[in-house]
Order: structure tokens, then sequence, then C-alpha cells
């Protein structure tokens, strides 16, 4: 399956499958969207520009957005990866910050809602598309089987 034409990965989409896709989609851009807020407008650094440190916290949210409105699973399933500097931060600055506890709390709300949609939707539209990986034990055994000839 080719994974490059949106159209045909949104057809056939199960109305669990499109809830888990809206809360994915919804919690990456509202999460692009406070970050940028965030750091530009409700507490923004004293001494660096506001512009430049939201656009450099934005950068990493803006690399998986493409495959993300695209409803690729593979890329929602990545993303992820990208979703746990957030995460982090938010519970840094919970623990460390009283300042800006608030503001963490809805990074840590957002961030946590669009990992839990990333990860629902790409397992469910994964096997809606019959995308699967190989069992470590089949790969194992296809190894073995090169080398024991």
């Amino acid at each position: 399956m080719s994974d490059t034409q949106p159209d045909s990965l949104l057809k056939g989409m199960k109305p669990m499958t499109k809830a888990f896709r809206l809360l994915a989609l919804c919690a990456n851009l509202a999460l692009l969207t406070w970050v940028a807020i965030w750091q530009i407008f409700l507490s923004p650094h004293p001494h660096i520009s506001s512009t430049t440190l939201a656009i450099a916290w934005c950068i990493p949210l803006l690399l998986p957005l493409p495959g993300i409105l695209a409803g690729k699973p593979y890329t929602h399933a990545w993303a992820n990866f990208v979703l746990m500097l957030y995460f982090l931060h938010a519970l840094t600055l919970l623990y460390v910050d009283g300042g800006e506890r608030w503001l963490a709390m809805v990074e840590l709300l957002l961030t946590s809602g669009a990992f839990v949609g990333n990860i629902l939707y790409a397992r469910a539209r994964g096997k809606e598309l019959g995308l699967k990986l190989t069992r470590l034990s089949e790969v194992e055994k296809k190894e073995r089987a090169k080398f024991d000839k």
C-alpha cells in the first residue's frame, strides 16, 4: 500500500477510527497553537525574542504535521517521539516552576491527548489498512535460514 495518497488513506474509515483521528488532529493542532501563544503572549522570555523562541518550540511539532493532516498512520506513530519533548517539558515545569504551573498543566493535557489519539489512530487505521509489523520470531527464523545455508 502506498502511503502517498491521502484520499486512499481516509476512505473506508470506521467511526471509531475517525474519532481517534479527530482526537489526534485536534490535540496536535491545539498543542502547536498553545505553545505559540504561551511563548509569545502568556509568558514571554525576558532575554530572548519571544517570536524566535516560539518558532523554535513550534518547529518539532511542524515536522509531522503534513503526515498527520494527511492521516498517515505511520506518521501518527512516530510523531509521539516528538511529543515526548513537550511531555517532559510540562512535567519538569510542574515540578520546578510554580509560576508557570497552570501553563504546563495545559501543555501536559494537550500532549497526553495527542499521544493517546496518535496511538489509537495509528493502531486502528493500521489494522483497517492491513499494515502490520512482522513478528520478531519470524524475522529471526528468516535470518537464521539465510546463515544456515
